[in-house]
């Protein structure tokens, strides 16, 4: 669905971007892991500001594990993998807007809009998925698939493999 170059591409755009909105800010990035990992190196990297990074885990749409950073009076940036239904993201910034920081906002590198169930603004997007159910750059099936470096349309769950190599 999305190669290694056409992720590299807009992950610089969005780096850019970013740098550009919050140029004489620090910025906070908060990643949610585990299927942001990859996009969230890479798009820190792709920031030419100063970051204070910090990591959750939520399960449920709830957090698991507690950030190390205190977030009140902070520039914030959620950086998740893929927003679907919207109730994480929403469950997210609602727990962080009540520890008071300076601004808040969500980035994600891929968006399905017509599968949300809550209204939630992203204010950074990679990409707009349609319904497929997608693996690599840090999207699993079964934590499996994490590793690839593009993005691949998995047809058929109960013939993965077969699904993959299509998809390539």
């Amino acid at each position: 669905m999305f190669t290694q170059e056409a992720i590299k591409k807009r992950v610089a755009e969005l780096g850019a971007a970013i740098s550009q909105d919050y140029r004489n800010k620090e910025l906070l990035m908060i990643g949610v892991l585990k299927g942001a990992y990859p996009f969230f190196a890479d798009l820190s990297r792709a920031i030419s500001l100063p970051l204070y990074i910090d990591f959750l885990v939520v399960s449920e749409h709830r957090i698991v594990s507690e950030l190390t950073q205190d977030v009140a009076g902070q520039d914030v940036l959620i950086v998740e993998d893929v927003v679907d239904s919207g109730f994480t993201g929403a469950a997210l910034k609602k727990d962080l807007e009540t520890r008071h920081p300076k601004s808040l906002r969500l980035c994600t590198l891929l968006d399905k809009p017509h599968r949300r169930k809550v209204d939630l603004k992203i204010d950074y997007t990679g990409f707009v998925l349609p319904d497929k159910y997608v693996v690599g750059y840090g999207l699993d099936y079964r934590n499996k698939y994490r590793n690839l470096p593009y993005i691949a349309v998995l047809d058929q769950i109960s013939d993965e493999e077969t699904a993959l190599s299509k998809a390539q």
